[in-house]
């Protein structure tokens, strides 16, 4: 994705290694498919594993997206405590199906999306979900909810729910119209740029902003 892309300014990701971004890439792989088997006897441990696991990354990793200073002073990522009613298995129709979306990240140039569908979410609203038109494909779901920008809320941009490129997806039950998605809130992330002006992100458009509050995963 575009986050991943060069940038300037301290601690500069055109800095990092190759090799430490594909062990940055396996280690997050390997991290949501431990998820999702934990998941499906307790969510809730598996968001304290996910929790305990990205904490290390972020403060040990050379692809973190921390700077050398931040990690000095680093005690771990600002994460709420696992709620399950943000936990939903729901289908994606075809609202919207189509439609494009382009979007400049400045470092990456214009990064363009097509949307599947829609999420619709019981009390919360609708969220578009893409997939990246071009190399890498995959399924992509950013957020911003009334929590974004607020004190003690979450990051003002918005968050990451989905983005099967970095691995991050949470199941899908059954197959073809009638599959189920796993959206689990609890799991919601701040994209890189959040920690680190040298990363270009993707960040929600109008379909993807809510209007009632998500006080759950990644803080700020």
């Amino acid at each position: 994705m575009a986050e991943d892309q060069l940038g300037a300014a301290e601690d500069n990701p055109a800095d990092i290694s190759a090799l430490d971004i594909v062990d940055w890439r396996l280690r997050t792989f390997a991290l949501y498919d431990n998820v999702r088997r934990i998941s499906a006897d307790s969510p809730a441990e598996a968001h304290s594993y996910w929790r305990h696991q990205r904490d290390l990354m972020f403060g040990t990793h050379p692809a973190s997206a921390l700077t050398a200073a931040d990690k000095a002073r680093f005690s771990g990522l600002k994460t709420a405590d696992y709620d399950p009613i943000y936990r939903f298995h729901v289908p994606l129709t075809k609202e919207g199906a189509g439609r494009e979306m382009s979007v400049d990240t400045g470092t990456d140039g214009v990064v363009h999306f097509v949307r599947l569908g829609t999420f619709d979410l019981p009390e919360m609203g609708q969220l578009a979900v893409w997939k990246l038109h071009g190399y890498g494909g995959g399924i992509f779901v950013p957020f911003r909810d009334a929590t974004a920008g607020q004190p003690g809320g979450t990051y003002g941009a918005g968050r990451y729910l989905l983005d099967t490129i970095k691995g991050a997806f949470h199941g899908v039950n059954g197959s073809g119209p009638g599959a189920r998605y796993v959206l689990d809130f609890n799991f919601a992330y701040n994209p890189s740029c959040a920690y680190n002006d040298a990363w270009a992100c993707p960040l929600p458009g109008p379909s993807n902003r809510l209007a009632v509050e998500i006080p759950v995963g990644e803080l700020y």
